[in-house]
């Protein structure tokens, strides 16, 4: 698995289909992403921007459809989403691979908004 091919075996989505859903996200983490906290090895909180809700939100179910381990959950605020995404510890590297890329798409360092 390397930064850009975060989407493990356990993914049900068709292999050729991975790394257009990668991209998503990808463009999502680029327009977006404003900080993100390394909570723990399970979880990340990812500040985004609160315009891009419905697609974050569209993105998370299509996700969870077909890599059942993750959890998605949002939290609106007043002027930022929280996007919690959580991983039992056994996936723990997918979410390691995803925080990377993430940070790395949105163009922040690696230590901004750790926790």
């Amino acid at each position: 698995m390397t930064e850009l091919e975060w989407a493990p075996t356990a993914c049900t989505l068709p292999t050729v289909e991975q790394p257009f859903r990668e991209k998503e996200f990808s463009a999502l983490f680029a327009s977006s992403l404003r900080a993100v906290h390394q909570v723990d090895l399970t979880r990340a909180d990812l500040i985004l921007d609160p315009a891009s809700e419905t697609a974050g939100r569209d993105l998370a179910a299509r996700e969870s459809s077909c890599c059942s381990f993750f959890t998605f959950e949002f939290e609106p605020g007043a002027d930022s989403l929280t996007m919690r995404i959580t991983v039992p510890e056994q996936h723990a590297a997918v979410l390691e691979a995803l925080v990377a890329t993430a940070t790395s798409d949105a163009g922040l360092s690696a230590a901004a908004g750790a926790a």
